[in-house]
């Protein structure tokens, strides 16, 4: 069974994708709302997979997380957030990430596909709508995180 760590500042949506995770057979091991909760968890639990928002509730990047968990504890990263078209992502930054709004469905595949980028270095499946895996080149968007 996989452990997800969530890091969302909503948390009507972070307990929705627990439910869903959890009924998918996966383990939450913690949902955090701000960059020093997630690291938090992911230093005491390290979980195998990532759900994390772009913008948490301490007004810090979600990116953060990753850079300081480091290379040794880094879980596989999958970013979900309605400001990706604002922000440069590429693979140092997480796996792959997925646009809000997303369907479940949408959710539950691309964490198949960052468990399988993690496992292989890279995946054959499908893309479901909104996902796009980080390549070594940046997604090029604007640094800055809007209202």
């Amino acid at each position: 069974m996989l452990s997800v760590l969530i890091a969302e500042d909503d948390l009507m949506i972070a307990d929705m994708i627990e439910e869903i995770l959890i009924l998918h057979g996966y383990e939450v091991c913690g949902i955090a709302r701000t960059v020093s909760e997630a690291v938090d968890i992911g230093r005491r639990c390290e979980p195998d997979l990532a759900v994390i928002d772009l913008r948490l509730a301490d007004a810090r990047l979600g990116t953060e997380i990753i850079y300081q968990l480091g290379a040794v504890s880094r879980p596989g990263v999958l970013y979900a957030s309605a400001n990706l078209s604002q922000v440069v992502l590429s693979c140092v930054d997480g796996d792959a990430c997925l646009a809000k709004p997303y369907r479940f469905t949408d959710l539950l595949r691309g964490l198949q596909i960052v468990a399988d980028i993690v496992a292989t270095g890279t995946t054959a499946s499908p893309l479901p709508h909104g996902l796009h895996v980080l390549g070594h080149a940046p997604i090029p968007f604007p640094t800055q995180l809007h209202g």
